[in-house]
């Protein structure tokens, strides 16, 4: 690696800095995120439903408001991440058709080669 005045050029400075992966490199990669993501989400719902029904009979009305809404939007999260989810995977299928990544069957390459 070359440097200037000991600082690494523009573009090596941006192979470095690609060298870097993220979860959402890739489709694959933000699909891997999402379900460590509704994994998570699961187990937060769990444990507030469980707080929920231990404190039902508590004398905290806004608490248990607060933990009432905090559910709700547990639940909510939980549908955006399935619908997030089923738009990733429409994603990875429309970038395998566009950029042909899914194999042919066998039939039909011969098919077409035996036409032309």
């Amino acid at each position: 690696m070359e440097y200037s005045a000991g600082v690494p050029t523009s573009t090596e400075a941006m192979d470095l800095a690609h060298d870097f992966e993220t979860p959402f490199d890739s489709i694959e990669g933000a699909q891997e995120y999402l379900a460590l993501l509704a994994q998570a989400l699961t187990e937060a719902k769990q444990s507030t439903e469980a707080d929920l029904a231990s404190d039902i009979h508590a004398k905290a009305p806004r608490r248990l408001e607060a933990m009432r809404l905090a559910l709700y939007k547990l639940e909510k999260l939980e549908q955006h991440m399935k619908v997030s989810r089923r738009l990733l995977n429409d994603l990875r299928t429309l970038r395998r058709l566009l950029f042909e990544e899914r194999a042919e069957p066998t039939t039909l390459r011969t098919g077409s080669d035996s036409k032309r």
